[in-house]
C-alpha cells in the first residue's frame, strides 16, 4: 500500500481566524470549499493542514486524512479485517473518492485517492 502524503484535520468554528494563525508559521491556502480549507507550507507544499467546521457530505468530521495510490484496494483491505467503516467509499465532486475507517483509538480516518 502507498501512502501519498496524511494530512491532520483540525475543527474550527473560526476559519479565517485559524487560516491567519497558521500563516503566521508559514502556511498559505491551497483549497477552501467555505467549510474545509487546507493549508500548504509555502516551502514544502506537501505539508498541509486542513481547518474544518464539519464535513458537508459525511456522518462526522475526520481527524485525519490519509491520501493513498489506489483507495479501492484499501477499503476492501480495511473491510476484509473487519474495520469500522463509518462512512462508504464514495465519489465526491471536488474530485476524490474516500472513505472513512474507525482506527482502534476511536480516531475516524478519511481515507481517500484524487480521481
Amino acid at each position: 500500500m502507498h501512502v501519498r502524503r496524511v494530512v491532520p484535520n483540525v475543527q474550527s468554528t473560526a476559519l479565517p481566524q485559524s487560516a491567519e494563525f497558521y500563516g503566521v508559521l508559514g502556511f498559505e491556502e491551497v483549497m477552501n470549499h467555505g467549510w474545509i480549507v487546507t493549508l500548504a507550507s509555502a516551502g514544502n507544499p506537501a505539508v498541509q493542514l486542513s481547518l474544518m467546521t464539519e464535513d458537508r457530505t459525511a456522518p462526522v468530521a475526520p481527524d485525519l486524512s490519509i491520501e493513498v495510490e489506489d483507495v479501492d484496494a484499501a477499503y476492501a483491505a480495511m473491510r476484509d479485517r473487519g474495520a469500522e467503516i463509518v462512512h462508504p467509499l464514495t465519489d465526491e465532486e471536488w474530485g476524490v473518492r474516500r472513505f472513512f475507517v474507525r482506527d482502534p483509538n476511536g480516531r475516524v480516518v478519511n481515507v481517500l485517492s484524487h480521481r
